[in-house]
């Protein structure tokens, strides 16, 4: 049975993914983007790491979503921008993001529900997961962090010539 969740949750994750590059509204690529992180974090718990699935939950889809807040207070677009936000968010595009989630949850609903311990892998124990990645990773993880702060900066830089060149179209 194992086995069929974890196909179930890769194939949510796929789609999810796909429909992020596809989406040309950055609003709805992220809300499918979290689906995704989700499904992925469904994932680590079959393998038997709760501890990474958790992190994956409150790091990346939360961190994703104050990144995504952040970028949109520093662009600060204007009444006509949440006009069109407003528009957007319309309930009927909540569809396919909300099936992809609740398949997800009905998966760890019957995941919880189970004998204690089904998963298909061992524990991992949160220091077990800190003494790889600050061991014999440290470098991977350092050039990610790196990676994200190169990101950010040029997020900044793009967001203040688009702002630039904003200001003088009102002007």
């Amino acid at each position: 049975m194992e086995t069929v969740l974890f196909y179930i949750a890769a194939s949510v994750s796929l789609v999810s993914t796909l429909l992020v590059v596809t989406r040309t509204n950055a609003s709805h690529a992220l809300i499918y983007l979290i689906v995704s992180l989700l499904a992925i974090a469904v994932i680590f718990y079959l393998l038997g790491a709760p501890f990474a699935a958790a992190l994956e939950i409150v790091i990346y889809a939360g961190a994703i979503m104050v990144l995504f807040l952040f970028v949109v207070m520093m662009l600060n677009l204007g009444k006509s921008a949440v006009d069109q936000e407003r528009g957007w968010m319309q309930p009927r595009m909540w569809i396919g993001p909300g099936i992809l989630t609740a398949v997800l949850f009905a998966e760890f609903i019957y995941i919880l529900g189970g004998t204690p311990g089904t998963t298909s892998g061992t524990i991992v124990p949160p220091k077990a997961v800190g003494e790889t990645l600050f061991g014999a990773y440290l470098l991977a993880v350092e050039l990610a962090s790196v990676l994200l702060l190169a990101a950010l900066v040029g997020a900044y830089h793009l967001g203040r010539r688009y702002m630039r060149s904003r200001r003088e179209e009102i002007a």
